[in-house]
Order: C-alpha cells, then sequence, then structure tokens
C-alpha cells in the first residue's frame, strides 16, 4: 500500500482503560505502527460519535433522495449527514475493530453505527440480475472481541447458548466488500483473577500477530 494508507480502530467499547478488547487492540495497533509507521491510525469511539438517529424520519429522507422523488432541503440535509459518517468509514484501508459481547450480540451503539455507515450506493448494491453486491474493494479487518464466557468452537457444546457477536461481525463486513484477515478472542473474562491474567496475556500476544494480517 503506498503511504495514504489509514487503517480506522473502531471502539466499541464504553469502558475506557478497563475495556478488555480496547486493551488487546492497543497491543495490536501498538505492533502495527511498528511495521508501517508511515501509516495513519484514526480512531472512531462510537459513544463519543454524534450520529442522526435512522428512525422514521431519516427512511423517508433515504427514499425521498435514492429515488429521485421531491426530497426537500432538510431530508437531502439529513441523508447527507449519514452519507458523511460513511464515506469516511469507507475511506480508510484497513480496519480494527475493538467490541466486548452484550447478551451474546454486538453493543447497541457499534450496530447503530453500522447501520448509518451501511448506505446503498456507498458500500452495496442491489440490481434485479446480481442481487447484494458489495462495492468496497481491497480492505481488510481485524475483530477483537471479548467476552465474559468462553464462546470458541472447541469449547461450546450443542445446545448451549450462541454467539451472535463474531458472525454478525463477519457477514457484515463480508456484504459491504471487507475481508476479515484475523480475529483476536479475550475470553473468558468472567473468572478468576489467574485465569484473566493468562487470558489478558494470550490476548496480548494475539494481538500483535494479528498486526501482520492487516
Amino acid at each position: 500500500m503506498c503511504e495514504s494508507t489509514t487503517l480506522l480502530h473502531v471502539i466499541a467499547s464504553p469502558g475506557g482503560e478497563a475495556s478488555h478488547s480496547t486493551a488487546a487492540t492497543s497491543e495490536l495497533l501498538a505492533a502495527y505502527r511498528e511495521r508501517h509507521p508511515d501509516h495513519r491510525v484514526h480512531t472512531v469511539n462510537v459513544w463519543d460519535l454524534e450520529m442522526p438517529e435512522f428512525d422514521a424520519s431519516m427512511i423517508a429522507a433515504k427514499f425521498a433522495v435514492l429515488r429521485s422523488q421531491h426530497a426537500t432541503d432538510a431530508q437531502k440535509a439529513q441523508w447527507a449527514r449519514a452519507v458523511a459518517i460513511s464515506r469516511a468509514f469507507n475511506d480508510a484501508d484497513r480496519f480494527v475493530f475493538s467490541l466486548p459481547m452484550w447478551n451474546y450480540g454486538v453493543p447497541y451503539r457499534l450496530k447503530h453505527y453500522i447501520d448509518i455507515v451501511t448506505l446503498p450506493g456507498q458500500n452495496w448494491s442491489w440490481s434485479r440480475a446480481e442481487g447484494y453486491q458489495p462495492l468496497l474493494r481491497d480492505k481488510r479487518a481485524v475483530l477483537v472481541c471479548s467476552s465474559a464466557g468462553d464462546f470458541s468452537e472447541s469449547t461450546v457444546a450443542p445446545g448451549a447458548y450462541e454467539d451472535f457477536q463474531k458472525p454478525f461481525m463477519r457477514q457484515w463486513l463480508r456484504f459491504i466488500g471487507i475481508d476479515v484477515a484475523a480475529e483476536v478472542h479475550v475470553a473468558p473474562t468472567l473468572t478468576d483473577p489467574q485465569r484473566l491474567a493468562q487470558v489478558k496475556q494470550a490476548a496480548a500476544e494475539e494481538a500483535r500477530r494479528a498486526a501482520a494480517r492487516l
């Protein structure tokens, strides 16, 4: 990649310094900067980012603009806010997502961010001939996921509670054309202090290795 390569770190945990996923990501980013000192690293914290509501008025603005109806100036401005956030996301070349598992899925602020950035004509399209098609190309991501329980394939027994965190992220990224290059798992975090220290150390090592995959 050229000097203009940009990595976008999306923080989905509100935990700050206490966040296990963010701490592991710090190890990844340090290793990435050592490998690519000329690359830019930007951060988006979904808990601090001002995002428009994707409510009935936004949906009305979306269809008024995209279907070339008589969109009002207010609707055009409303839709432009979403498009600006989407384009800022799409402009990155590499992505790192640090996210905890909430109720077996992703935090609601991350879902809000995903709904804002995932826009027709910006990173996906649909046609009768081809169906849904991703519009992003040559982009990679690393997922740094924490969870209280261990949801690795080797430990989840049939009939156990399912993981909707990582499968959701994989499918969404594939939908818009971003390849998942690696995953870092910080789990289980609900354990005794000695075991937690081992989990965090293993995740830090895994994160540093993942930097080479971006």
